[in-house]
This record gives structure tokens, sequence and C-alpha cells, in this order.
């Protein structure tokens, strides 16, 4: 899904100094797509205070509600995009010639390199459509890596002391998913059984955090229902999760990320030139950095202006 502020924010990032076993409430902000009908989705990050959470660097919860959502070709670089579908099914398109139907429980992961573009279309006529939009920041700025587009059908299963769940992207406990990850990473949907509760493996050496999709659930302590994103810090060998009433969660995890980032709009780079470069590539009508996306007669999605000033990276607090 594309960042469709027409005024997107500048958000530099640096890398965490001292992080942590914390714990963090981080609420959710309401943010309006535009062309989307008036659709908003709650944006956990990034954050000011907490920019990422290993190599994630970007999560909305769009839904759950009835919506015609039609997003035309735009532009990513520097990123993976993860694209997790709760309820309703969504036509991706893209400038490899990718078409297909992102469906529930299916990872779609687009992984940018130096520039991919895509579209985004729900299928069926205003349905009800809810799940998770994420990004991957790439090591590098992906100058590594080749744009790609996997989709996995097949994950692999988590069964846990009254805990389970699927392994998105990484690995818990012994089951790993098949996505590529250019960085130490975890990305899981838990089930919590009402009136049930366990405690789920974490590595220490990751930084954590849980968004509930539905349902209450008390994550380390803290009670946590749909919204804020519970920040975990490092240092931690497993983590708590009791539901009186049943709870899915999705945790994420993953190494602190070493690198500064600077996102604006579907840009994430390493400072001010890199956005610039991007920007400039996609806007240009001749441009083949991101390809061309088929079966939009062109129409596009044109890049906002920059904001006046100099994109420099910002600290965690």
């Amino acid at each position: 899904m594309s960042n469709l502020e027409p005024r997107p924010e500048e958000t530099p990032c640096r890398a965490p100094e001292g992080v942590g076993g914390e714990v963090r409430l981080l609420e959710s902000r309401r943010v309006p797509l535009g062309g989307l009908r008036a659709m908003e989705v709650g944006r956990t990050l990034p954050q000011r205070t907490v920019p990422t959470v290993g190599a994630w660097c970007f999560l909305d919860c769009f839904g759950p509600e009835r919506t015609d959502m039609r997003v035309l070709p735009h532009p990513h670089a520097g990123l993976q995009t993860v694209t997790w579908p709760i309820r309703g099914e969504i036509r991706h398109r893209d400038s490899l010639g990718s078409d297909v139907a992102v469906k529930p429980e299916q990872l779609n992961l687009m992984t940018s390199g130096p520039g991919i573009a895509h579209s985004e279309f729900t299928l069926g006529r205003e349905p009800m459509v809810h799940g998770l939009q994420l990004w991957v920041a790439l090591p590098g700025g992906g100058t590594a890596a080749r744009p790609d587009f996997e989709q996995h059908a097949d994950l692999p299963r988590y069964e846990g002391d009254r805990v389970r769940g699927i392994v998105v992207i990484g690995e818990l406990d012994g089951a790993a998913s098949p996505a590529s990850a250019y960085t130490p990473l975890l990305g899981a949907q838990l089930e919590v059984a009402p009136g049930a509760g366990g405690a789920v493996p974490l590595r220490p050496d990751f930084e954590h955090a849980v968004l509930v999709i539905e349902g209450a659930v008390e994550a380390a302590g803290t009670a946590l229902e749909p919204g804020p994103l519970l920040y975990l810090g490092t240092g931690r060998e497993e983590l708590p999760l009791v539901s009186s009433g049943g709870a899915t969660v999705f945790l994420l995890g993953g190494e602190p990320f070493g690198e500064e980032l600077v996102m604006w709009w579907n840009f994430v780079g390493r400072d001010h030139e890199d956005v610039v470069a991007a920007r400039e590539a996609w806007e240009d009508p001749d441009q083949t950095r991101f390809g061309a996306v088929a079966g939009h007669d062109g129409a596009r999605i044109p890049a906002p202006p920059l904001p006046g000033g100099r994109l420099r990276p910002r600290r965690r607090r």
C-alpha cells in the first residue's frame, strides 16, 4: 500500500542507542488516505520515540470496514512491503509483471531493491477489508537487493503452550518462514485462546513489539487492546500472553537496525539525497528505475512536493 498522504512528513531515524528491556505503549494515530474514499488507517510505526522495531519501519492497520480500495501505480525504494490481509482480497500488480490476488493468511512480500512500482485494488464491490501493511528497511538502502515479489500460501505454524500462530517471516521456536529477509527479523500472527495464556519464546538479542488485531490481551503484564503498539525492547527470553475472551495479536521482532534512515512518502533512504533522487526518478516521464505497471493506461500517483529544508535523521528517544 502506498502512503497516500498529500503532505507526507519526513520520518528520519537514527540507530537505537542503549535499547533495553523496556515497555512503552505507543499510541496509534489516525491517518486519512486520499483516494481511498475517506479510508483511514491506524499508524503505529514510525514513531518519534521508536522509529523502528528491528528493520520494521512502518506499520498501518486498515479496517475493518467496507470500502472500494483503488491505489494506482506508485513507487517504492529501499524497502520490502509486507501485505497481511485478515479479511478481504486485494489485487496486486507490479512492474515485474506480477498479477495476483492477495488473500488472508498468505504472505505477499514485495522487495523494492533500488526501485519498483505496484498497484492495489480490492476485489469485489466494497468488500469488507481488514489487514496490516508493514515495511521493512533494506540494509544499504536496498542497493544489494534485486526487485522481487513473493507470495507464500503455506506458511509454517507455531504451536506453543496455549498460544498458536503463523510465522509470517523469520523464525519462531523452530518454525521458519520461507520468505526472504535481509536482516534478522520476525513477524508472526498469534492466537490466544479464550481463558488461556502462555509464554512465547523470544530471542533476547531482538527488540520486540506487539499489536492487538482483535480481542484484548495482557502482554508482558500490560493490558492491550486494538490500537496502540506495545514496544518491549530487547533482553527478553519470553512473552507472556493471557486473554480472558481470546485475542489475535501480531508480534514484531528483529535485531536493532544499525543504519540511519530517512523515510519520506514511499521511499526509505539513508540521507536527503537518496530521497530526492528517488522522487526525481519517479517524476521523470522517461524513467526506467521503477518500471511500469500494466493495465492502468499510464495512470499513476504523482509524487507530492518535498518539504522545505533538508531531510535529516532523527534520534530515537
